[in-house]
């Protein structure tokens, strides 16, 4: 039985990733939110990012790719992940309510011309939906990644879906996405 558990598991994640890489209107979404993402950086504006849960992991990551290096050598790119300070999390949580967290601090930080990238298994987030509004409303380009359907894809600029039901296979093609826009963003730089 545990055999099976992990073939089924690893078969359910190579199921995805194929229908990904066989939907070529995917992957243009993909490309064309890495275009964004890389036009943005060179003009040197920055990359914010949020999600909940494992998708706060995921921004993260992602994040620190960016400021990091990713494959190769090159300058740091500015990219923010809005779940890291909690002191930040905490008190907006409690003066404002926890569906405004990403919201005040894409208010404070963002300017126009940056990118906000939104992570959602779901595509539900409320706190993630009212950073996307802000996002857009101070000039922002919004990307949402997110699994197969919710709100959040025709609330922003570019919207990646991811081809899956499963709660636990979706992150990990976010994680595969994101290694894809640092990717991207990387060539040529």
């Amino acid at each position: 039985m545990p055999q099976q558990l992990i073939s089924s598991h690893i078969e359910q994640s190579i199921h995805t990733k194929q229908a990904i890489l066989n939907d070529s209107a995917l992957l243009a979404s993909i490309l064309s939110a890495a275009t964004a993402c890389k036009n943005a950086l060179a003009e040197g504006r920055k990359i914010l990012l949020a999600g909940n849960g494992g998708s706060a992991a995921d921004a993260q990551h992602i994040a620190a790719e960016w400021v990091g290096r990713f494959e190769k050598e090159r300058t740091s790119f500015a990219a923010i992940a809005l779940t890291t300070d909690t002191s930040a999390l905490t008190a907006i949580a409690n003066d404002y309510g926890y569906e405004q967290v990403f919201a005040r601090q894409v208010q404070g930080l963002g300017q126009m011309g940056d990118v906000f990238i939104a992570i959602s298994t779901s595509g539900n987030s409320t706190n993630l939906i009212e950073a996307i509004a802000t996002a857009k409303s101070k000039g922002l380009i919004t990307i949402a990644l997110v699994g197969e359907g919710g709100k959040m894809p025709s609330l922003c600029d570019y919207a990646i879906r991811i081809p899956c039901h499963r709660t636990a296979t979706i992150p990990e093609s976010h994680i595969m996405i994101g290694h894809l826009l640092c990717a991207l963003v990387d060539h040529d730089s």
